[in-house]
């Protein structure tokens, strides 16, 4: 029997951006496997989760038995379903399929399935401060053979608004939710004018307005033909989904901040979003993230799994690997890495002409550079855009 000998949390910020990183070490010489359990707002819990409670549960435990370990650790603290313990628990389990990979010598690919598709579609983000400028990073993303992308203007919620805020006003980052709505429709009306009908375009509301608007917002779009309309909505307002199906057939994507499956389940089985947008490491990793492939496939919705730059390289492997061995995929975020993340991590996935590929290597076929990767030190500062705040002050979701 092969067992678990360490566990330890790696901490690194190649790109100025918290990453956590489990490393799972084994009684077999040389066998150890890696995970993503990075929560970038608050790694340094993560981190603690990990060393003062994981593993302790971990130690002498059997590597292959990835569903009971998962299981019992998710309720070794009887609370659970936190984004903190679930992020932690991600790294392991991703780390015990990468071990499994290598212990079969196959990716971790053939052990979900084998291969639906040779590559994942791939889509990235165009932003900028004008509706013109926006159209330039679409055209370069374009050029770049990406057919799906992100079209942002401010990034969320806008820049740069006029308004009128109340004396002594606190400090926060301002956004007007009509002057946000109005621009987004202005700089598509732009883009399907100047760039055509071809390319596949996106939108992140961001949960920046107020569910009446938020119908609305998604009905106005509908002539623009998205490809989907993402986080439409804060997840403590998911039955107003039913009033944005009622009114518009734009698709729609939500997910990203769910960590416990009741926030997904009545999307799911009332259809009433068509791509699950779920953060994997902050459901528990690989093992939750297969069964609600399974639990999409049934109600014909696709997968769109969260992929930006507070996703380790490894996170990002175990997506690739979920992406091209379900049925139901449908589109994969990417934004690709910087040169000194390429010093950390080795065997990451290869992006061309706007797909991406996992390697053959067994398990995630992923690798850190311990040493390299402490020349790049986590900072423990607080976010500043998290603080989000309406015209007179009050605060609003981010």
């Amino acid at each position: 029997m092969i067992t678990i000998r360490d566990v330890k949390a790696i901490l690194t910020a190649p790109e100025g951006i918290n990453l956590v990183v489990i490393k799972i070490e084994t009684s077999e010489p040389g066998l150890y496997g890696l995970g993503c359990a990075t929560f970038t707002q608050r790694y340094l819990t993560v981190a603690s989760a990990i060393e003062d409670y994981l593993k302790p549960f971990l130690l002498g435990k059997d590597v292959h038995r990835i569903e009971d370990i998962w299981q019992t650790a998710m309720v070794s603290g009887y609370w659970r379903n936190g984004p903190e313990f679930n992020n932690a628990l991600s790294g392991v389990d991703m780390a015990l399929w990468d071990i499994k990979g290598k212990i079969a010598g196959l990716p971790v690919y053939q052990l979900l399935g084998g291969k639906c598709r040779e590559g994942a579609a791939i889509y990235k983000h165009a932003d900028g401060g004008s509706k013109e400028e926006v159209e330039n990073n679409v055209r370069k993303c374009l050029d770049e053979g990406y057919r799906y992308i992100r079209c942002q203007m401010g990034l969320y919620g806008g820049r740069d608004q006029k308004m009128v805020k109340p004396d002594q006003a606190l400090d926060g980052i301002y956004y007007d939710p009509k002057a946000y709505m109005r621009g987004i429709i202005e700089m598509f009306e732009h883009l399907r004018s100047t760039i055509g009908w071809e390319a596949e375009l996106i939108h992140d509301v961001h949960e920046r307005l107020t569910p009446i608007d938020a119908v609305g917002f998604a009905k106005q779009l509908e002539k623009f033909q998205l490809f989907y309309l993402e986080d439409a909505l804060p997840p403590e307002q998911i039955q107003w989904f039913k009033h944005i199906r009622q009114h518009t057939t734009t698709p729609v994507a939500m997910g990203e901040l769910f960590n416990n499956p009741n926030e997904w389940m009545p999307l799911i089985t009332e259809r009433l979003i068509d791509f699950i947008r779920i953060h994997v490491s902050q459901i528990g990793g690989i093992t939750p993230a297969r069964k609600l492939i399974s639990l999409c496939e049934a109600y014909g919705i696709r997968t769109a799994w969260h992929g930006p730059g507070d996703v380790s390289p490894v996170g990002h492997a175990a997506n690739v690997h979920l992406d091209v061995s379900a049925i139901n995929f449908g589109i994969q975020e990417w934004n690709g890495f910087k040169d000194e993340v390429y010093e950390v991590f080795s065997g990451i996935p290869e992006a061309r002409n706007g797909y991406v590929y996992p390697n053959e290597k067994p398990g995630l076929g992923i690798d850190m550079d311990e040493k390299m990767a402490a020349r790049f030190p986590c900072e423990n500062v607080l976010p500043a855009w998290t603080l989000a705040r309406l015209p007179d002050g009050t605060s609003a979701r981010p």
